[in-house]
């Protein structure tokens, strides 16, 4: 079954961030990750969510998706992030 990683990002230092954005696609790639939505025009229909960048990874299955997420490479490029930006993410299976 597939998973998704989803994620709401404030950049705070866009200067940083780009070093994250340099490391990240080859760590998804490696894992088997793919991205379905990265930091695109959103438009918010319902509600008071004021997104920032939003993205969305596909991986084969939970336990792969877990596996990028705690590898040594992503866990270097987590790192430049959290000093660069806030926000929210969250692990979900698809159907």
């Amino acid at each position: 079954m597939p998973a998704y990683a989803i994620a709401d990002i404030k950049i705070e230092d866009l200067e940083t961030y780009k070093g994250y954005q340099a490391l990240t696609p080859a760590t998804i790639e490696k894992y088997g990750g793919r991205f379905k939505v990265r930091g695109g025009d959103s438009e918010v229909k319902e509600g008071q969510w004021q997104p920032g960048r939003i993205v969305v990874l596909e991986f084969d299955d939970m336990n792969a998706l877990k596996r990028w997420y705690d590898s040594p490479e992503y866990t270097e490029a987590r790192a430049i992030r959290q000093k660069a930006a806030t926000g929210s993410i969250i692990f979900v299976e698809g159907v």
